[in-house]
């Protein structure tokens, strides 16, 4: 038996820089919530080091996790088949066959358009839910819709 490899593909280095500003918002807002929170009901003897350590740990979260992720988040599609890499603290592989492709959909969000960058999402018949490949270069992205497209109408059966 064989072990189950990598996607071949990576997301686009753009994608880190993106991962990286997202998560440095989401660590201001989240830190400084925190921050006027334990301003507000701490006691002073400790307020700032209470302070101090919210603020330290989303901001470490902000370099780490966007880096962790593009480590891991990878794709690739064969004559058969969509696969799927993605996640940073849980990894998730997924791969559904074409025979159960329903949809492929387009995203882009305004940080996104900002980076050219897109998500494309891969409706299948699975309780599992939808595969997402996140941070492809828009190009990339109108691309690989239309293989994907293309290659699903090419197989028999109603995606069920």
């Amino acid at each position: 038996m064989s072990e189950l490899r990598d996607p071949a593909q990576r997301v686009s280095p753009r994608a880190l820089t993106l991962w990286h500003v997202t998560a440095g918002i989401e660590a201001a807002v989240t830190g400084i919530a925190a921050g006027v929170a334990i301003a507000l009901w701490a006691p002073d003897a400790v307020r700032w080091w209470l302070a101090g350590v919210p603020l330290l740990l989303f901001a470490t979260a902000a370099v780490v996790v966007p880096q962790w992720r593009y480590r891991v988040h990878r794709w690739e599609v064969s004559a058969t088949a969509v696969y799927t890499q993605r996640g940073w603290w849980a990894r998730e592989r997924r791969i559904a066959p074409m025979s159960r492709v329903q949809t492929v959909d387009f995203a882009q969000g305004p940080l996104a358009r900002l980076f050219n960058l897109a998500t494309v999402t891969v409706t299948t018949a699975s309780a599992a839910g939808p595969l997402q490949i996140e941070g492809l270069d828009r190009d990339v992205a109108v691309a690989l819709i239309d293989e994907l497209t293309r290659k699903a109408d090419l197989v028999a059966g109603d995606a069920t």
